[in-house]
């Protein structure tokens, strides 16, 4: 599945169903720019996550919404209820134990 970027007004449709993954992430953030190709190599191993990304100096909105205080944070969603929540970089392998224990 692709990586998506959206905007505050599409966010809780696009939470609504299925297993979902936000990163919360800024251009300058570096940990964020490392995790990107991690993000990227998920959604492309993974047929039942979505991933979706918030700028959060575009969507300041969302990021207080989600009390999001630094970044990369990630939520990870499934049909609407939120799971859990985890900042700081992740490599694949993590990011996938994590959505593994954590959807069990």
């Amino acid at each position: 599945m692709s990586l998506i970027n959206i905007k505050e007004q599409n966010y809780d449709e696009l939470v609504k169903e299925g297993l979902v993954l936000v990163d919360f992430y800024a251009d300058w953030c570096g940990p964020c720019k490392i995790l990107a190709p991690a993000l990227e190599a998920l959604s492309n191993t993974r047929d039942d996550l979505k991933i979706i990304k918030v700028n959060v100096d575009e969507q300041e909105d969302l990021a207080r919404r989600f009390s999001v205080m630094s970044v990369p944070t990630l939520l990870l969603y499934k049909d609407n209820n939120l799971l859990d929540k985890r900042t700081g970089f992740h490599t694949l392998d993590m990011l996938n134990e994590w959505i593994s224990d954590t959807v069990k």
